[in-house]
């Protein structure tokens, strides 16, 4: 009967670059333990997001010694490899300290893809000299990932200072009219600065996705860039020659 109620799409990297997550929110642990077994009988790896800790403690001990879990973003390694360390390609920035969880969510995405975030946490907009503080080491990155919740200023202030792309996450941090988040989300898409891009509430995992897909954009012109004078170097020689 489980086996009905889990089929997964392990081809979904070779079509569009993204393997996929198994999101364990409301999934029982016996369809977690027939989605190890899946990957671990092909000898695969996989993301798990929203794995709580009683999910976590849940699982046999034998798949447990193989996952690399990180119980502040709720997330999971399963059989996985970490690659050599190498210069962060993604800034990832949060509002407040409460929108941490979230931010998480989305470093550990990245970095299971093999991507290197430069974590920037509680800079938001009440004390904006903290963000000033870090302005430079944002510009340096072509992507930033913005998580803020209650009015949700900080992307809108850091797209009028950042020339990258900006991915926002809404999160549902703040009080009464917050709303769970809806009042960070609406302030975004209403944001003067143009060009700011928006997931859903708190989800950390979709803004590293979007920011993954640009990331593999970003390389392909350094790659295009670096043929192209290749060759212009190639035609220089022969001229001489």
């Amino acid at each position: 009967m489980m086996e009905n109620e889990v089929r997964l799409d392990l081809t979904r990297h070779d079509r569009n670059g993204l393997e996929e997550a198994i999101f364990c929110a409301r999934k029982s642990d016996t369809q977690i333990k027939t989605i190890l077994d899946h990957i671990y009988t092909r000898k695969r790896s996989c993301l798990l997001t929203r794995l709580n800790p009683d999910q976590y403690c849940a699982i046999a001990s034998t798949y447990r010694s193989m996952l690399d879990y990180d119980e502040t973003s709720q997330t999971a390694f399963f059989n996985w490899c970490a690659e050599q360390d190498g210069k962060p390609e993604v800034a990832v920035i949060t509002a407040g300290s409460s929108d941490v969880p979230v931010a998480r969510e989305a470093i550990r995405t990245l970095e299971y893809f093999h991507i290197k975030a430069l974590a920037i946490f509680d800079v938001g907009v009440a004390g904006l000299w903290r963000l000033t503080e870090r302005i430079e080491d944002i510009r340096q990155m072509p992507i930033a990932i913005v998580a803020a919740g209650m009015d949700a200023a900080l992307p809108s202030v850091l797209g009028g200072l950042y020339p990258g792309l900006i991915v926002a996450i809404p999160t549902s941090v703040g009080y009464g009219v917050a709303s769970g988040g809806t009042t960070a989300l609406n302030a975004i898409l209403a944001s003067c600065s143009p060009g700011i891009v928006t997931v859903n509430i708190d989800n950390g995992y979709g803004a590293a996705s979007a920011a993954l897909r640009a990331c593999r954009l970003v390389k392909k012109g350094v790659d295009s860039d670096q043929s192209l004078d290749a060759q212009e170097e190639v035609v220089a020689i022969r001229r001489q020659i």
